[in-house]
């Protein structure tokens, strides 16, 4: 506790603190209260110590912070509210490598979104805050921030093009440009947490169906484009990919299943000067296949069953959403393309997050809710089916080796168990 203070190679000093902690440091107890009094001193004696700081993961009844009374009158770090993690996890980041002083980092690598120098700035994030404050108070601009904001995004994506260096090896450039998507991925789901909390009404639904038809334009060739290769898009296609499957996962976070519906019956237009040649896609045209991300398997021999699901998770964690809904989420969208879409794209949805889902012997828990014929004749409809019987026939068909289950090496999944199909609408 004493190194805490003294020891030179101790620069970053991190106090957890929520309520039990609190009260410990407070009344000097125990190990907390030996370390209390080794730490207040250096505190109270030293007004511009950046050594300490405290990170805060409890609020009481009236919303203050539970903090030790020695340190009330400092600034500290908010971990508490999920609707503010991913932007104050940054907060806690940059404290710890000093970016706010323009200080070269002395611990470990740079997280390549904290570099400002090759940073891509999206130039949204005046919008999104003016956005997150017109859902919070429920003003009437509401609907207006929303559209701003997402054609913003959608029109600065672009900034994220990617374009290949014979110096460089072209893999090593799109997970770069990936991993500086980050923070805007962080930033929209933001606002899709604070949507889901705070009222989504069917305006935002259709503004959201909106933003992903302008994104597919990103997604491959337009008939302009003379020079190309298959993986100049890979970076759109993932970071596309991941944005849709964030609001999937929101939507059932929250239980609004008829949004989630909509956004998956709807057809999704695809401007006339694509190469596809199809004008309207199901969003199964969000989820395509990725070449540069095998190449870079082999390449580095890394050996994963799939990059895409090791970076999804990844880039779930810290964020305000944890990954089991996005796995929910994938889920969901390939059950409803293996009952409702036949040949779209040509390759339907392959959920690959789910290679996480290990040997589940539970129901995923929109699943398990749906235990209850009420709870089912609520949800029944992100499926698009009538009846228990619509999806125990698809489960039939796997069972009968009628259908390909996703399989990754020697690991697949079983629907059956993560439908809960035994018991789904069984109870009133």
């Amino acid at each position: 506790m004493e190194k805490m203070v003294t020891a030179p190679e101790v620069k970053k000093v991190i106090i957890i603190s929520d309520k039990e902690y609190a009260n410990k440091a407070n009344g000097r107890n125990g190990g907390v209260g030996t370390e209390t009094q080794i730490i207040s001193k250096e505190i109270y004696d030293n007004e511009k110590q950046d050594k300490f700081v405290a990170v805060v993961t409890e609020k009481d009844e009236n919303g203050k912070p539970y903090l030790p009374v020695y340190y009330k009158a400092r600034i500290y770090i908010d971990l508490s509210e999920s609707d503010k993690y991913a932007d104050n996890f940054e907060v806690l980041l940059r404290w710890i490598f000093d970016k706010p002083l323009h200080k070269k980092p002395p611990l470990g690598k740079l997280p390549a979104f904290l570099d400002d120098k090759n940073r891509i700035e999206l130039g949204t994030s005046f919008a999104q805050k003016r956005l997150i404050s017109a859902i919070k108070e429920k003003k009437e601009i509401l609907d207006g921030a929303f559209n701003e904001y997402l054609n913003l995004f959608s029109e600065n994506i672009e900034k994220f093009r990617i374009h290949k260096d014979e110096n460089v090896e072209y893999d090593d450039i799109i997970f770069k440009t990936i991993e500086a998507f980050l923070p805007y991925k962080n930033e929209f789901l933001q606002v899709l947490l604070n949507l889901g909390q705070y009222g989504l009404n069917d305006n935002n639904i259709s503004a959201i169906h909106r933003f992903f038809e302008s994104t597919i334009p990103y997604l491959d060739r337009t008939e302009n484009m003379s020079r190309y290769t298959d993986w100049d898009f890979d970076v759109f296609k993932f970071i596309i990919h991941e944005l849709f499957l964030n609001v999937i996962s929101v939507l059932l976070k929250f239980e609004k299943f008829n949004n989630t519906a909509f956004l998956l019956s709807q057809k999704y237009y695809v401007p006339s000067d694509m190469a596809t040649g199809v004008v309207m896609n199901s969003f199964v045209v969000f989820r395509q296949h990725l070449k540069s991300f095998k190449y870079r398997n082999d390449r580095l021999s890394l050996r994963r069953l799939s990059l895409r699901a090791d970076l999804l998770k990844l880039r779930t964690e810290n964020s305000g959403l944890d990954f089991r809904y996005i796995m929910q989420a994938d889920f969901v969208l390939y059950i409803y393309c293996q009952l409702n879409i036949k040949d779209t794209f040509g390759y339907g949805w392959w959920p690959e997050t789910l290679l996480y889902i290990g040997r589940s012997y539970n129901a995923l828990e929109i699943f398990a809710r749906a235990q209850s014929k009420i709870y089912f004749d609520k949800m029944k409809c992100i499926l698009n089916v009538e009846s228990v019987e619509d999806i125990k026939a698809l489960v039939k068909e796997f069972s009968d080796g009628k259908r390909e289950l996703p399989r990754w090496d020697f690991e697949s999944l079983n629907p059956s168990v993560l439908l809960g199909i035994e018991k789904l609408a069984n109870e009133k």
